[in-house]
């Protein structure tokens, strides 16, 4: 079964939003462009309580970049973002939602900041799409969306991690930059991993 998997598309990062990555709206015309061409298309989403303890705002004198300790996890310190039931934490509007089958959120724990679509940053909680996934009998992703050196790359490593083979489409992925060069890193991690690069055109 050909997947597709949108990584955050929504408001909050998009420009205009909490923690904008820059030209994060250019994804979603090629999103809704890719979607027809898969038999399942699963979306995540950023999905915090405004209580959530990787909001710089929620730790006295700290500002967003800034790294703490979390619950024993280092931890970047973010705007507030993608908070639950708010219209940054929505998808783009522009977004084909119709065309999604399947909604995992992450990062519903206060306690404990979720990068990847698949574990919290300590792999102590799954979000139930893995086992999606293999109940689906899906072996093979192609992965989209923002931000590719946080939420993309750590999707990305656990899949392959899990045992699935991953496709990042490399024109189809924002990130934040928050160093330089941490894209570019971001993408190099994956590969040595064994992610294959591919381009939405060339699907």
């Amino acid at each position: 079964m050909k997947t597709l998997l949108l990584i955050d598309l929504q408001n909050d990062f998009c420009p205009g939003g909490a923690l904008a990555v820059d030209e994060g709206n250019l994804l979603i015309p090629i999103a809704n462009t890719l979607m027809p061409k898969f038999d399942l298309v699963l979306a995540t989403q950023d999905w915090h309580p405004a209580t959530h303890g990787s909001f710089a705002a929620n730790h006295p004198w700290r500002k967003p970049g800034q790294v703490i300790d979390l619950n024993g996890l280092s931890q970047v310190l973010w705007p507030i973002h993608c908070v639950q039931e708010s219209f940054g934490a929505e998808f783009v509007k522009d977004l084909n939602t119709e065309g999604i089958h399947k909604v995992f959120v992450k990062g519903t724990d206060p306690e404990i900041d979720s990068y990847s679509g698949f574990f919290d940053n300590g792999h102590r909680k799954a979000t139930g799409l893995g086992d999606y996934l293999k109940a689906q009998g899906v072996t093979e992703l192609w992965v989209m969306g923002i931000a590719t050196d946080y939420c993309v790359k750590f999707t990305v490593l656990d899949a392959l991690e899990l045992g699935f083979k991953v496709n990042l489409i490399e024109d189809a992925c924002r990130g934040v930059n928050l160093q330089a060069g941490d894209v570019t890193q971001a993408v190099i991690d994956m590969q040595n991993k064994g992610a294959n690069l591919v381009l939405s055109q060339d699907i």
